[in-house]
């Protein structure tokens, strides 16, 4: 097999495993199939931006020109850090998308990725978040009205456990299973005062505790974990090859290495295997 064309980021399922599929072009490459196989990706030279189209040398926020990266809502500061919103105060880059976007029901969860962390995603995101972030259990705490609400949330809770992912450590694959049930149970009792604060500012209903006694068990289709992680550069090396041990969040898994395949969003990829 031989296909070449712009890369997105993978497409998942939610199965066990998680099914993958690889966008390349108008092709979608199901990626579970390949597992075993030797792999080549071969950087073709071209970025394209994900949004316009155009050709860009270097590529900005995960696949967009610098132009787009300027001014997109998608691009700016408050995507990585929703709590400094500025949609109240009419400077949002794009109204329209913010409204669809981030005034939208969202979900504060704990996950286990590489350790217990905290997140925030739009509900129509989940699990589709979990996953890309390698997290093997998930659990949605809380449901906010908008994405800055949700943010104040986090900036709560982060000050007693992680927002962070150590995507080395996730790799690895060594997740010691954690009850995050009862994490939840001693995060909502910590901060129960500011999330009061929070309701009573913005009304009762702007966070609803969901409390659900599942925890959400996510597997991933991988062979064999690497005992050390050694990255692909398609920058500095424009090849990576290998034989695929395995995908999990959004990493493809060599025996050489792993490659972050949302990092290169919008490069012009060459696939054999």
């Amino acid at each position: 097999m031989e296909k070449q064309g712009t890369v997105r980021k993978m497409q998942t399922k939610l199965e066990n495993p998680v099914q993958y599929a690889l966008p390349l072009g108008d092709e979608l490459i199901p990626v579970n199939s390949l597992l075993g196989q030797k792999i080549e990706l071969m950087f073709k030279g071209e970025i394209q931006c994900l949004h316009c189209g155009r050709k860009t040398s270097k590529s900005f926020s995960q696949g967009y020109c610098y132009p787009c990266f300027q001014q997109l809502a998608q691009c700016d500061i408050c995507i990585v850090k929703p709590e400094q919103c500025h949609y109240d105060q009419g400077t949002c880059r794009e109204p329209e998308w913010g409204v669809a976007h981030c005034m939208q029901a969202h979900i504060v969860y704990l996950a286990n990725s590489s350790g217990v962390k905290v997140g925030i995603t739009r509900q129509t995101q989940v699990p589709t978040r979990w996953i890309d972030q390698g997290a093997v259990q998930a659990l949605a705490i809380m449901r906010t009205k908008s994405r800055y609400i949700a943010g104040l949330v986090e900036v709560l809770l982060k000050e007693h456990v992680s927002d962070r992912t150590s995507w080395q450590k996730m790799l690895k694959g060594n997740n010691a299973p954690i009850d995050l049930l009862a994490k939840c149970d001693q995060l909502i009792e910590i901060c129960k005062e500011g999330i009061a604060g929070i309701q009573g500012k913005f009304g009762q209903d702007a966070v609803e505790m969901l409390r659900e006694d599942k925890v959400q068990e996510i597997s991933y289709p991988v062979h064999e974990y690497p005992v050390k992680v050694k990255s692909f550069n398609l920058d500095k090396v424009p090849e990576a090859s290998g034989r695929l041990m395995g995908v999990k969040g959004q990493y493809l898994i060599f025996d050489t290495g792993v490659i972050n395949i949302r990092k290169y969003g919008g490069y012009g990829i060459a696939v054999r295997a």
